[in-house]
């Protein structure tokens, strides 16, 4: 089990020694699992923790608070796989004052040497770090030979001589490539969190959908997306979902609103994740509720034809029948 911790200050994490891997890793993408590949295979042949050591909110988020960038990954899932990839220590700052204000010596002397005991630093090109991002590679290599731990920058990873880095998925996901964006994170993308109780607009429409809000963060992409919803009963249930502020009801916080096809239950409070298959279009304001479901009953129909799935009714094609007594859609 993956042991967590928040602060900068306190007693050492890792009395035996680490190698330590650092970044932001929004989405943790084929990228950043290739350098926290290389701190675990080293850790692993030299008997020492595996670590990695990121900050939550993120620098850009702190910074940025008036026009965050849109976040890839959220914490309880960055968490979960970081988990699975098998790290012994996981860091998640917390990015405050406090922390934005040390200097990158300090911040070397106290994270990396007190509390980390760090033996190895791994880092990608462009990691910054210490008070207005004054440390660099050239000054950790220095003060790592001062202190006794290596430094290692490990090279960006290319897919079709392009480099992968969250900027570059964010850019995809906003055009609605998810194919692209799935093949740079080495997964489809996916958002997850608790189903919130909404207005039982959805219900009233003949479209009762399962909410998750996204707390004031921005998002990568918007619009109407064929999905398939992990966490219901075992399987992934197929299903069509808005993410956006529903202008035609004159929303205000954006949410992610999933109808699941041929469902029934309770779904309030359950834990699910979202995976966006392919995007249908963009988000629009109709002129009165009737139109909107005229709508909503095309996007459905096409995204059951993407994903192979009969029309209620319709016994000539393929249906998709998974049964669950607990699991349902909400409103």
């Amino acid at each position: 089990m993956s042991r967590l911790f928040r602060d900068v200050e306190g007693e050492a994490v890792s009395p035996r020694g680490s190698v330590v891997c650092i970044g932001a890793f929004d989405g943790l993408h084929l990228g950043h699992r290739a350098l926290i590949g290389r701190a675990l295979a080293r850790a692993r042949e030299k008997g020492l923790d595996a670590t990695l050591l990121s900050f939550e909110p993120l620098p850009r988020e702190y910074f940025g608070r008036n026009d965050p960038p849109a976040r890839l990954l959220w914490p309880r899932r960055k968490i979960e796989l970081l988990r699975d990839a098998g790290l012994d220590i996981i860091g998640l700052l917390r990015f405050n004052a406090h922390l934005a204000a040390l200097s990158p010596e300090d911040f070397v002397q106290r994270v990396l040497c007190d509390r980390l005991c760090a033996k190895e630093v791994w880092i990608g090109q462009d990691f910054r770090f210490g008070h207005r991002r004054a440390g660099d590679a050239s000054l950790l290599e220095r003060l790592g030979d001062e202190l006794g731990f290596a430094v290692s920058v490990l090279s960006p990873v290319e897919i079709d001589e392009q480099r992968i880095s969250s900027s570059r998925i964010r850019e995809r996901l906003g055009a609605g490539d998810l194919d692209t964006a799935a093949e740079l994170l080495g997964r489809p993308y996916a958002m997850s969190g608790r189903v919130i109780r909404g207005q039982q607009l959805g219900r009233e429409l003949g479209y009762p959908t399962a909410n998750l809000s996204l707390h004031g963060r921005a998002s990568a992409l918007g619009g109407i997306f064929v999905v398939r919803v992990h966490g219901v009963d075992g399987k992934p249930w197929p299903g069509v979902a808005s993410l956006g502020t529903r202008p035609t009801v004159n929303g205000k916080e954006t949410l992610l609103e999933a109808h699941l096809f041929d469902f029934d239950g309770d779904l309030y409070g359950r834990l699910i994740e979202v995976e966006f298959v392919a995007k249908l279009r963009d988000e629009e304001k109709f002129d009165d509720l009737p139109s909107l479901v005229e709508q909503m009953d095309r996007d459905a129909a096409e995204a059951r034809r993407i994903l192979g799935i009969a029309l209620p009714g319709d016994k000539s094609s393929p249906s998709h029948s998974p049964t669950s007594e607990t699991a349902s859609t909400t409103h």
